[in-house]
């Protein structure tokens, strides 16, 4: 697999995987430690130019901070940076910092229009996909970011995107997006989802498992819960009062979830209630959950109205991939038109740079603008 494969990857996890916590099946055990914000960068101890060009310069903080994001993300999930390969994803990463200033600096209007709808559409997609504003910016700081300088990064990564396919007549009309949609249809079923609120108990904090005397006194808490909501009292409220997945209860407790997307236990309670039924205390990893069902939404094949964008997206990433040659050559020419250097030995690229921006990967900070020769 070639380097920048990994480095998308990497970036992609950073960008993206905003999961519910406390409740999901690949959710961290200990989920404080990827609460922790990252630490500014010890790499360097100067802020050495370590890229230039005409009206293009790199400073090696920024190249730092774009690898604290990616660090940071590969550690939330499990997945540390092997260190043999940190100085090409480094490699990697100056090249996507240069190229995406290369292109922003050739943007039109329409362009930087463009690059404005789908950031915005990116952003908004995560956000409403994270359970709750408080669980989007615990996750955006565990990544060492905010959701300002994620918004930023996103529509400038967005504008190059759509230089790119502007200056290579990269498009997708409606009528290829129809014809794979329909040739597609298994890609496009969602399967059985219910939703369900639930109020959580730990039995767990920081330092490890509570004692059993705590544990004991965490689920005769949940047994009068309990009674309580079987009891017909407000059952968002309850969770908005007493639940501790900091994920869910600003919202009721609330999930909507299809089967694989949380622990055995609370899914399998969860799908096997009938609506409005309240469950026994059920038993996670977690702690203790009384788990309420509003609703189960049957299968069904989603709308071409709701992918369409999503397939759009797809398929231009093909036509790119599918011209990498003609890709690679047109940001070869831009760097070259720029007289680009890379003052750091250790930062060329020892293979050809990335031939693509992939989509949606907005952890790697603009290249700072000089003024123009």
């Amino acid at each position: 697999m070639k380097l920048v494969s990994i480095t998308s990857a990497l970036l992609v996890a950073a960008a993206i995987s905003l999961a519910p916590r406390g409740m999901s099946a690949d959710a961290p055990t200990n989920a404080a430690a990827s609460d922790k914000p990252a630490a500014k960068s010890a790499l360097s101890t100067s802020d050495a130019l370590i890229a230039k060009g005409k009206g293009l310069e790199v400073k090696r903080s920024q190249l730092d901070d774009a690898m604290i994001n990616i660090r940071a993300s590969a550690a939330a999930h499990g997945q540390p940076l092997p260190p043999e390969q940190v100085p090409m994803i480094e490699q990697q990463v100056l090249q996507r910092i240069i190229q995406v200033q290369l292109l922003e600096d050739r943007a039109t209007e329409a362009d930087k229009a463009a690059g404005l709808r789908a950031a915005t559409g990116r952003f908004e997609s995560l956000r409403t996909n994270s359970p709750s504003v408080e669980s989007f910016n615990r996750q955006l700081k565990a990544m060492g970011t905010t959701a300002d300088e994620l918004r930023h990064k996103m529509i400038q990564e967005s504008t190059a995107e759509a230089v790119l396919e502007r200056e290579l007549n990269i498009n997708v009309d409606d009528n290829t997006v129809k014809k794979f949609y329909d040739d597609n249809p298994t890609r496009f079923e969602q399967p059985e989802m219910v939703r369900a609120s639930h109020i959580l108990l730990k039995t767990s904090d920081d330092s490890g498992e509570l004692s059993q005397d705590k544990k004991d006194a965490k689920h005769k808490q949940a047994e009068d819960l309990l009674k309580r909501a079987r009891a017909g009292e407000d059952f968002a409220k309850l969770a908005q009062q007493y639940s501790e997945d900091p994920g869910s209860k600003d919202r009721g407790g609330e999930y909507t979830f299809p089967r694989g997307k949380m622990v055995p236990e609370f899914e399998a309670a969860a799908f096997s209630l009938k609506t409005n039924e309240v469950s026994d205390i059920v038993t996670t990893q977690f702690g203790y959950h009384i788990i309420k069902l509003s609703e189960k939404i049957p299968a069904k094949k989603m709308e071409l109205a709701q992918v369409s964008p999503n397939i759009k997206e797809y398929l231009k990433q093909q036509q790119i991939q599918d011209r990498q040659r003609e890709v690679q050559g047109f940001l070869d020419k831009l760097q070259k038109d720029a007289n680009v250097a890379i003052l750091d030995e250790q930062l060329k690229p020892q293979e050809l740079p990335p031939a693509a921006l992939p989509a949606g990967h907005p952890t790697v900070p603009p290249a700072k603008k000089t003024e123009k020769n």
